[in-house]
């Protein structure tokens, strides 16, 4: 699909989503700039999340709008936005614990081609995809262990593999959900310098909890609170804003 001119991939206005009377998004703005790598964070409750699905689509919007490469996705169905290049990654790994390392990668990259589940091609046509494989598990680090069953893995390698499969589905948009979250300090800086690679040539959301994460990758911060966005801007400018501090600080997590 050809991208429009433009320098936004998603433009969210006035983004709003209600449970019974309740707003856990409350007219949310917000702009992500293609080829970067914007974080969305904030407290407990704040609304994280629920943007997340209301982007993915598995949540409809109250009220507002949400465009993609200049187009309306408001009304559009979680597998329509996925098939035009919108991809989340959760932050439970989702992955298949009885396959090995390059079987998980080989089922994300045959969804594209509807041979996903069709176990009974000829192992030449599965063969065509290999090289595709290990690609991807050498972009993260896994290539030699491509033959090891997944559950066998430590978590950070794990991540890692999510993050192939996630990759496999060639996103143009790739939405990661807390990318570190129980991870040790070398996986951390694993994932980290991951994130930083795969943004060269797609746009990265990320909700995420590690600040100092967020601090070396984000090129834009979104500090949501209460389900309002409450600053946004480089992590200089978020870092130091007494609203922000109070939120974490007083906030209710």
């Amino acid at each position: 699909m050809t991208t429009p001119a433009g320098d936004n991939i998603i433009e969210a206005r006035g983004l709003t989503k209600r449970f019974h009377g309740f707003s856990a998004v409350s007219g949310v703005d917000l702009d992500v700039r293609r080829h970067s790598i914007h974080a969305l964070i904030g407290p407990n409750g704040a609304g994280k999340t629920t943007f997340f699905n209301l982007i993915t689509k598995v949540l409809q919007p109250s009220e507002g709008t949400i465009r993609f490469n200049g187009e309306d996705i408001t009304d559009e169905s979680p597998a329509r936005v996925a098939r035009r290049g919108i991809v989340r990654s959760f932050q439970i790994s989702a992955i298949f614990p009885r396959m090995t390392v390059a079987e998980n990668v080989r089922i994300a990259l045959q969804r594209p081609t509807g041979v996903s589940f069709r176990f009974w091609q000829s192992e030449r046509t599965l063969s065509l995809l290999e090289s595709r494989v290990d690609e991807l598990l050498d972009a993260v680090g896994l290539l030699p262990l491509r033959d090891q069953t997944a559950a066998g893995l430590p978590y950070g390698r794990k991540r890692a593999l999510e993050l192939a499969t996630t990759l496999a589905l060639e996103p143009e948009l790739l939405l990661l959900d807390e990318p570190t979250s129980g991870l040790g300090g070398e996986d951390v800086e694993r994932i980290s310098a991951l994130i930083r690679q795969v943004a060269a040539n797609r746009t990265i959301l990320m909700v995420e909890h590690n600040l100092s994460v967020v601090a070396r990758l984000a090129d834009k911060i979104t500090v949501l609170a209460r389900g309002k966005v409450l600053a946004e801007g480089p992590y200089s400018d978020v870092s130091t804003d007494p609203r922000v501090i109070e939120a974490y600080i007083g906030g209710d997590e």
